[in-house]
């Protein structure tokens, strides 16, 4: 969890800018993406299989 105390004569801006590059740092974003929306088995599956057959093809190229 990402928590940031603003400063005494801080501004809304520069506190709001810390907390976007704290956020950005935690890697909270991606994993927000990945959860948004719910995925059934089967899409899953696709989704597996079609990055395990990318990265084979990335590891077989010269």
């Amino acid at each position: 969890m990402t928590q940031i105390i603003p400063g005494e004569n801080e501004g809304i801006e520069s506190t709001l800018r810390r907390f976007k590059r704290e956020v950005s740092k935690a890697g909270i974003f991606p994993d927000m993406r990945k959860h948004r929306h719910f995925e059934t088995p089967i899409e899953k599956r696709k989704r597996k299989a079609l990055a395990k057959h990318k990265q084979r093809k990335k590891q077989f190229r010269y």
